[in-house]
């Protein structure tokens, strides 16, 4: 009696002889790879100078970035600038259709 075993396939499976990508992974040419991430990658951003004695104190950082976020703007990195420090900050874009609100404003204190 022949014993067969998973690993022992009928026949050999037939493979390119070039892979599909350059870079030799496969089913991406496929479309097997689905896409992750945001559905924009587009980003603005702002920046914030700061003087080395404002970063030190612990109060004036807490404050912009509470200000920055309350506006959407999210701490992308703080650069050296010498004596002063540089906040940069990224949101994504926002599109035209979503800046403009549909519907009736609140009413107005009198």
């Amino acid at each position: 009696m022949d014993t067969r075993f998973e690993e022992d396939p009928d026949e050999e499976p037939a493979e390119p002889s070039q892979p599909a990508s350059p870079d030799g992974a496969r089913g991406t040419a496929a479309g097997l790879v689905p896409t992750v991430g945001l559905p924009g990658r587009d980003w603005e951003y702002s920046t914030k100078v700061l003087s080395v004695a404002q970063v030190a104190d612990g109060v004036t950082v807490i404050e912009v970035l509470q200000e920055a976020g309350a506006d959407g703007w999210d701490l992308a990195s703080v650069m050296d600038g010498g004596d002063k420090r540089v906040i940069l900050m990224r949101r994504p874009k926002r599109s035209a259709r979503e800046s403009r609100r549909v519907g009736f404003a609140p009413p107005a204190n009198s």
